[in-house]
């Protein structure tokens, strides 16, 4: 088979019920030569069955990471894929029958594209719709994502494009050394923010993000997803993801804590001023509680600065397709 002009990367952990509809969503795509490479990430269900139900298609291979996380699992990804362009695919969301060709053009259109992804709407369990509590703004958390029908440069990373439906270019990636491991889930710890750091990187290095609306997905939200419980988790998680940002772009110190206690702040008094409103009150307290992880992280910067967490700072992304070429 010809080297795949882009590599569609799955990277999974316990997610049986959707896997198999993910992949084949991937392998059905229109584009002529690509490659679809799941990364198993240490997961303890049917996974390697599912992949291996279909492991009769050539473009598809089936790699198992033990080290749990996404970042680790999206860098394995990048490895062990050979493709100039690598576009990440969740496991629980599906793309539609034009994703890699959108993705691909839109990079050979333009050279300086280091990032890109498109729009993503829900998919909602059987018999369910949204919630009364459910604002737009935490919508976003189960992986809604539309700036509209035009392509779009992003200057801000707070629109980066969501990490369900996300390509990057492998030379952006090697060029800063891989996607940060101290950043993105781990397992039921819901670390995220490590596209809003890639993007900041890559505007910071002259390249540029772009959302390509006709680059769909869409995304099954899980049931335990509505209740309110899991926002508040995903809060908690969002505002530490959100400090160790922060101090992996050099930002740590004591403005963290005034900058935490005024969003804190904020939150509570907008969802106070809002509370007939079942929607903004929530997404203000939980906005609010996030705060609270944020600055349990920034305390703990103070304490423990970056440098010395038994969390690793600096990542590298190993280049193991040489022998391959």
């Amino acid at each position: 088979m010809s080297a795949p002009s882009i590599s569609a990367i799955i990277c999974t952990h316990n997610r049986e019920k959707y896997l198999g509809a993910a992949i084949d969503s991937l392998l059905a795509q229109d584009f002529p030569y690509f490659e679809v490479v799941v990364i198993d990430n240490a997961s303890s269900d049917r996974t390697p069955e599912i992949v291996s139900l279909r492991e009769t298609n050539p473009r598809l291979r089936y790699i198992y990471e033990p080290n749990l996380g996404l970042s680790i699992a999206r860098n394995t990804g990048a490895r062990e894929s050979r493709g100039e362009i690598l576009a990440y695919l969740d496991d629980d969301a599906v793309a539609s029958s034009n994703w890699l060709t959108t993705l691909y053009d839109a990079y050979q259109k333009n050279r300086q594209i280091a990032i890109a992804g498109g729009k993503v709407t829900l998919i909602w369990p059987e018999g369910t719709e949204a919630p009364e509590w459910l604002s737009p703004g935490l919508a976003g958390n189960l992986g809604a994502y539309d700036l509209g029908d035009k392509i779009i440069y992003i200057d801000v990373p707070g629109l980066t494009p969501r990490g369900l439906n996300y390509s990057i270019r492998r030379s952006f990636l090697e060029q800063i050394g891989g996607f940060n491991p101290n950043l993105g889930r781990v397992g039921k710890k819901l670390l995220s923010n490590e596209e809003l750091y890639m993007t900041e990187l890559a505007l910071q290095k002259g390249w540029q993000v772009a959302y390509l609306p006709d680059a769909l997905v869409a995304h099954n939200v899980a049931p335990e997803r509505l209740e309110r419980s899991w926002f508040w988790q995903r809060g908690w998680w969002q505002g530490i993801s959100e400090c160790y940002r922060e101090q992996f772009s050099g930002r740590a110190g004591l403005g963290q804590l005034r900058s935490g206690g005024e969003r804190f702040l904020r939150g509570l008094y907008k969802a106070a001023k809002h509370w007939g409103n079942p929607a903004i009150r929530f997404d203000n307290l939980v906005y609010s509680y996030g705060q609270i992880g944020y600055l349990t992280a920034a305390i703990e910067g103070l304490i423990w600065p970056p440098e010395s967490h038994d969390r690793p700072v600096k990542f590298k992304l190993e280049d193991k397709n040489a022998a391959k070429k």
